[in-house]
């Protein structure tokens, strides 16, 4: 089995001391930073809208879209005077089409442009603070800790117990020591997996636990309608990014913001699938946007004369492993409808008040069910393995220089969208074969995935939607049918285990019927209604056949049904 750094202690923060982290410059020197991403972002959008009429159009389709998004999908975090500000550029840009004078359309549509944008990175930055950041992680972990000891003891004096500890809960593996090591020598850009709302919290808690200096990480703008994550994350290093805006302007303001913040030496952190998996499964298309800022940094980088293998930048992907997600009944109804072609839906938050967020928190914590985190092998940003000392290699181990897929006649070139563009695909498709090869198996995963499968072959004429209709009542597996294909089932993980090519949880060894028992206790072990459990027989039955499916959804991916 993979080595368990939790019980490991890290006293020391890398490198340095607090104030020596490039996330503490970036927020002394806010106001100039934001100032900087705007000018940059505009500079980038006029040379994607080279006329003065290109420019009022793609503006116009801004306002169109903005003014939807406030319509359609309103969330209490958004600025009170935003439809104020809408109607205000509407109307001057109706003022701008009158005018016959070149010169002054210029100046004003210059004048929109620059308050759209500014406003846009006003809204994104982050905020960090060193004193925050110290209160919020002594919070998080003493809160946490506290919530687990009521759950492992008895009796209601537990929660001030120091029994024990997040590490007990929450077990890190994997590539631990190199990515300790390579964030005193370059810039890392961690890339994880993205199923819960707990993910942000989780990711900054490992963050911490290892003594890694704080990261910039997007998160997600409706995380910050909850006062209590808008604490911590504002306090922990967040930027904000919001799904609901898809116009040029915006998304390249984000972009830009990630890209100087990366090429200024800010570790950074982002969930590449854009948000939490509705599926239940590991992503495998990743949203190109943010991930091409990593491309971007490490080309400007070798333009100013950065080239030291020890000034790189190292892309770190991150499985996040839960045997339940206290959201996943939403998530798979809002997967199902999408996949259904009801195309358009709200993208709202059942945890959507401070209130509901803790109790969300207290009965995760309160669970006996334990969370993995896997580190994956650093790479460069096209995709090769590093090693400790920041060195590249091809697939055949030899020893690439990375500055080389930049140059051209021996000259680092400025920009090549195509290229880069390129490089940007070839690099979430090693990220997603990395997520694939750390991900851990539990006994949940694994009882979910072989009775899924077995009831879509009892049902095998009916698709998937007419198979999720049928009642439940019609839905079991005798026990012995299970146990046999679970058998079968879980000698393949062993040997894609032996092989490298996954990763598997401590309890998926012993005896077969004690790993099922496992497995169908924590399997959605919260739900109010169980995706897997037995009845009086002892046979196999399912309360929501919905969430078996999201939960069998983990294991899509490894050809694991023809052992079932």
């Amino acid at each position: 089995m993979s080595k368990d750094y939790t019980k490991k202690k890290y006293d020391q923060v890398l490198p340095g001391g607090i104030n020596e982290w490039p996330v503490v410059a970036l927020s002394r020197n806010r106001a100039a930073f934001i100032q900087d991403v705007a000018e940059e972002s505009i500079k980038r959008i006029k040379a994607a809208n080279k006329s003065t009429d290109a420019l009022i159009e793609e503006i116009e389709t801004t306002l169109f879209r903005e003014k939807l998004r406030i319509k359609r999908n309103p969330w209490a975090v958004d600025p009170a005077d935003e439809s104020a500000f809408l109607n205000s550029v509407k109307e001057r840009l109706l003022a701008i089409a009158t005018s016959e004078d070149e010169k002054e359309k210029t100046e004003k549509l210059d004048q929109i442009l620059n308050e759209i944008v500014t406003r846009y990175a006003e809204e994104i930055a982050g905020n960090f603070k060193k004193s925050r950041y110290r209160m919020a992680r002594s919070i998080v972990t003493f809160g946490f800790a506290r919530l687990l000891n009521a759950s492992r003891a008895r009796g209601f004096w537990s929660i001030f117990s120091t029994q024990y500890t997040l590490q007990d809960k929450i077990h890190i593996t994997g590539e631990v020591e190199q990515l300790r090591t390579l964030a005193k020598k370059g810039t890392i850009i961690m890339v994880p997996t993205h199923f819960s709302n707990l993910d942000s919290i989780l990711i900054g808690w490992v963050i911490s636990t290892l003594g890694l200096p704080a990261f910039i990480y997007g998160a997600g703008l409706n995380l910050f309608n909850i006062k209590i994550f808008a604490y911590f994350m504002n306090s922990l290093g967040a930027y904000k990014v919001d799904r609901r805006k898809k116009n040029m302007l915006y998304l390249e303001t984000l972009k830009t913001y990630s890209s100087l913040a990366i090429q200024r030496g800010c570790h950074s952190l982002f969930f590449p699938g854009g948000t939490r998996s509705r599926s239940g499964q590991i992503e495998k298309r990743l949203k190109l946007g943010l991930l091409s800022t990593a491309i971007e940094a490490q080309r400007i980088n070798y333009q100013k004369g950065k080239r030291d293998a020890l000034e790189k930048i190292f892309v770190v992907p991150v499985t996040l492993n839960y045997n339940f997600v206290l959201e996943a009944p939403s998530l798979i109804r809002q997967y199902l409808k999408l996949q259904g072609q009801e195309r358009y839906y709200v993208e709202n938050d059942e945890y959507s008040t401070s209130y509901k967020i803790s109790a969300f928190l207290v009965k995760f914590f309160t669970k006996g069910s334990d969370i993995s985190v896997s580190i994956g092998k650093a790479m460069d940003v096209l995709g090769n393995y590093v090693d400790e000392q920041g060195q590249s290699y091809d697939k055949h181990g030899r020893i690439i220089d990375t500055q080389e897929y930049f140059t051209q006649d021996g000259k680092i070139i400025s920009s090549n969208t195509q290229r880069e563009d390129e490089y940007t695909r070839m690099l979430s498709e090693r990220i997603v074969e990395e997520y694939h090869r750390i991900n851990k198996v539990f006994a949940s995963h694994l009882v979910a995935f072989t009775a899924f499968i077995i009831f879509q072959r009892q049902f095998k004429k009916l698709d998937l939607y007419n198979l999720l209709r049928l009642p439940e009542e019609d839905l079991f597996i005798p026990y012995d049918e299970f146990r046999a294909s679970f058998e079968q089932v879980l000698a393949k993980v062993h040997r894609m285990y032996n092989a490298g090519e996954i990763g598997v949880s401590p309890y998926l060894t012993g005896e077969v019927d004690k790993i099922i028992d496992h497995g169908l206790k924590n399997v959605g072990m919260y739900h109010s209604k169980r995706p897997l459990m037995k009845n009086k027989k002892g046979d196999l039955i399912t309360h929501d056949l919905n969430l078996l499916y999201y939960y069998h959804n983990r294991l899509v991916g490894y050809n694991l049904e023809k052992y079932v």
